[in-house]
């Protein structure tokens, strides 16, 4: 891939454009040259080439925010990447999450994904004042149970005129079932496959 790539339109530079594998926002967009594609692919952490400071700079090190590569895809031409990408943090250095706003879609999907990456996190790092924590350490039982229960309080609460509250229970039963789901190392893309099977169906 990067053999094919041509640096020359743009005086050795090509145009990278970052965007959040999960959410589908895009995050920024940088140059690099051969050496920072080389730097990117070897770490899997964007690494650009800075046009004001005249080297290679690797996305977060001076933050700590870097972008962990999922992907990387050049276009048509080769004269330029999509980076599909795992951000660490804010992205842009006003502290917002991209560079062009907080325009982060706010869908249930894209919630659910960022959701599923907190609980991951906390299960990684084990915080200790962390109910995830506590629930990961009960076992798949008790949070299968967990999720029995706030289904049940879901029903009980269709029951009545009170949409705000069905809002509120169903909240509870995701987070429960995206606890559940990572307890069982099933990531929230093999359900959607699913669903995407059966809507072929």
């Amino acid at each position: 891939m990067i053999e094919k790539l041509n640096f020359q339109k743009m005086n050795g530079l090509i145009p990278a454009i970052v965007q959040d594998v999960d959410a589908g926002t895009v995050l920024m967009v940088g140059f690099m040259n051969e050496d920072a594609v080389n730097q990117t692919v070897k770490e899997k952490q964007v690494v650009f080439w800075s046009r004001t400071k005249g080297r290679l700079w690797k996305k977060g090190e001076t933050s700590g925010n870097f972008l962990d590569v999922a992907s990387i895809q050049p276009d048509c031409d080769n004269d330029a990447l999509l980076i599909q990408a795992h951000p660490r943090g804010p992205v842009c250095h006003t502290g917002q999450e991209t560079c062009f706003g907080n325009g982060r879609p706010r869908g249930l999907s894209s919630i659910l994904e960022r959701l599923q990456r907190i609980i991951r996190d906390r299960k990684e790092k084990k915080p200790s004042d962390s109910y995830t924590v506590k629930l990961l350490n009960d076992g798949v039982a008790r949070i299968g149970q967990k999720v029995g229960e706030e289904a049940v309080e879901l029903s009980i609460a269709a029951q009545y005129n009170n949409k705000q509250r069905c809002i509120e229970e169903s909240a509870d039963l995701l987070y429960h079932l995206l606890v559940l789901l990572e307890a069982k190392d099933i990531d929230t893309t093999e359900v959607a496959q699913e669903l995407e099977h059966r809507t072929q169906a």
